[in-house]
């Protein structure tokens, strides 16, 4: 039995703590108020994670450590530089292979399938806030200062998802109501399972060929944001869908008032255009196929009906 540290206790730390508790793992589960589901084998910690020293002490001893959370979307400029340099301390205290949860705005737009070979060419602050995380952890690995890899997902599916579709569509879609969204309907767009996520941070922490480079989550053949509210609704036995695309001004308006909303103004190019990762890499290396969408979905939609059950 091992020590493996996951900071974040959202969906993705939820899940990787999970996954490694079934494999017999000693886990701890770090955020600020020491939340989180009741798993056997995890143990709760309530922890400033931007304290490297704090961090640091709670990695001692560990073979892993997993970056699963992050500050809010409005608050990325501010609150990840304090956080990536925790995390890149404790690492280095503490020898543990640090495995953190990217996402795909580094690349900016791209033109053609995403891979893991294109360049970092952010177009959006908070894209620039994403590259330079991975630059400076990169150049500590290269140092030989850590040991990292960096596991980079689309827009998330899965219970307690948050994204455009699970924010803005879905409940809407459940509740039979008209859903209004920033985005073309009919492109192309990749939909990633947050558990797939959870699956890849620990092959990617348990191989030590795979640090040192970033890795794409395994994701589903992509698919239109009208589809999936479409299929959404027949899997939960909703009323057939009804999804329209919100004006750019629209979104800008609501940008005055809603400090999300104003933050996914300079995110429009992933959604106006087709937005397809290529995940081939990470299937071939670690044999992990991804999660079905229609699965996916329905524990989206388990997750979201649950409260109300309760």
């Amino acid at each position: 039995m091992s020590l493996h540290v996951v900071v974040g206790a959202g969906p993705v730390g939820t899940a990787t703590a999970r996954l490694l508790a079934s494999r017999d793992e000693e886990v701890r589960l770090l955020s600020r108020s020491g939340s989180g589901p009741e798993i056997e084998g995890v143990r709760r910690v309530a922890a400033d994670a931007t304290d490297a020293a704090t961090l640091a002490r709670h990695a001692d001893g560990a073979v892993a450590l997993y970056s699963c959370g992050g500050p809010a979307y409005h608050q990325w400029a501010t609150g990840w530089p304090p956080l990536g340099a925790a995390l890149l301390r404790a690492a280095e205290a503490s020898g543990a292979v640090l495995v953190t949860t990217g996402n795909l705005y580094a690349y900016g737009a791209v033109d053609g399938p995403i891979t893991e070979q294109l360049p970092m060419r952010p177009n959006s602050v908070k894209g620039e806030v994403r590259a330079k995380l991975w630059a400076d952890a990169l150049a500590a690995h290269e140092a030989g200062r850590i040991r990292t890899a960096d596991v980079r997902g689309s827009d998330y599916l899965g219970a307690g998802a948050l994204s455009l579709f699970t924010a803005m569509v879905l409940p809407k879609v459940l509740a039979g109501k008209r859903a209004s969204v920033p985005a073309d309907l009919d492109a192309p767009h990749s939909w990633t399972h947050v558990g797939d996520v959870a699956r890849t941070l620990v092959a990617v922490a348990a191989d030590e060929r795979a640090w040192g480079r970033p890795w794409h989550v395994p994701t589903a053949p992509a698919m239109s944001l009208r589809r999936l509210a479409g299929r959404a609704a027949e899997l939960a036995g909703a009323p057939a869908a009804r999804v329209a695309t919100m004006s750019p001004f629209v979104l800008r308006l609501g940008g005055l008032f809603n400090p999300i909303a104003r933050e996914t103004v300079e995110m429009q190019y992933q959604l106006r255009r087709s937005f397809v990762l290529d995940s081939s890499a990470a299937t071939a290396a670690f044999g992990i196929e991804p999660t079905p969408t229609d699965e996916a979905l329905r524990e989206t939609i388990d997750g979201l009906r649950a409260p109300a059950r309760a």
